[in-house]
């Protein structure tokens, strides 16, 4: 049972809910214009899990080989770094998740396309395989991308392009004008999570030779980078409540704004890295419960 807690933990269960924001979103914008499969929609949050989980493990393993998981780093204890779970226990881990996420994926795809929209079918197989590679390489390999400061983009891309766009396109078999202030929306929120996390560890990354943008930009621009993820998120959240306005219902999602501008307060004040933790969490749950207004407001 001991090891079974291990793995689980290992899987970073408090990182799952943030993945499937954007699942929930689409679903949501979907379901109001009439396209919503209840097949697509557990399929679409078993394949984000299954891809976050594998990003999990893989920046474990990643992180836990190269000598970044050490005593300086503030976060959580990683699996790797206390020595319960050897390197070679976490990669066949891994190796059996990508053959999971994969298979997800083609179940996935096959369920909204069948085989008549062949070039969507082939469009999100690459997009499979891209997410696969792309949870991988953050911090495994020589070349890793997340060692170069490049990680933002890739969080922006997939956690809100891909996951919003990409989830509304596998029902609606199109592309609709009306999910893309959404999908910004939680790309820069996610990248605040991401930026976030960074900024806690950015002096034990630059010890490591981990250079995140936090690191390559410094800590008062760093911060000024957050404030403006967190700002444009909520100015393209409010655009798209006002564009889209059909009844004052439309916009409770305003709620949320409040623990947001609560959390930039802090981050102003801030001059303890171990303090920014807790703020990771909260951050995490109230893109959360963005994403979940925006999608209920905009069905009623």
């Amino acid at each position: 049972m001991n090891k079974v807690s291990l793995w689980v933990a290992s899987m970073r269960l408090r990182t799952l809910p943030l993945s499937i924001s954007g699942i929930i979103l689409a679903s949501c914008i979907a379901e109001y214009n009439g396209y919503f499969e209840w097949k697509i929609g557990v399929l679409a949050i078993f394949t984000t899990l299954s891809f976050q989980i594998l990003s999990n493990l893989a920046n474990d393993y990643g992180d836990g080989v190269k000598g970044t998981d050490n005593n300086d780093r503030i976060g959580p204890e990683r699996a790797i770094q206390s020595g319960k779970i050897s390197p070679e226990e976490m990669l066949q881990a891994i190796k059996i998740n990508v053959l999971i996420s994969i298979g997800l994926a083609f179940l996935l795809i096959f369920t909204a396309f069948g085989v008549k929209h062949f070039f969507l079918t082939v469009l999100f197989f690459l997009l499979g395989i891209a997410s696969v590679v792309g949870a991988i390489k953050y911090t495994v390999g020589s070349n890793a991308y997340g060692y170069r400061g490049l990680g933002d983009a890739f969080v922006f891309v997939f956690f809100g392009l891909v996951s919003v766009i990409g989830c509304y396109v596998l029902y609606a078999k199109t592309i609709d004008h009306v999910v893309l202030f959404p999908a910004c929306t939680i790309g820069l929120l996610s990248t605040g999570v991401l930026n976030l996390n960074n900024m806690r560890d950015l002096v034990s990354d630059e010890k490591s030779n981990k250079i995140t943008l936090a690191v390559k930009i410094g800590i008062k621009n760093v911060k000024i980078y957050h404030y403006t993820l967190i700002g444009l998120a909520i100015v393209l959240s409010a655009l798209f409540g006002i564009l889209y306005y059909t009844s004052p219902y439309n916009l409770i999602f305003i709620v949320a704004y409040i623990p947001l501008l609560i959390h930039i307060k802090k981050v102003r004040k801030n001059t303890d890295p171990k303090l920014l933790d807790p703020e990771l969490k909260k951050l995490a749950l109230t893109t959360v419960l963005l994403a979940v207004l925006m999608g209920i407001g905009h069905l009623l």
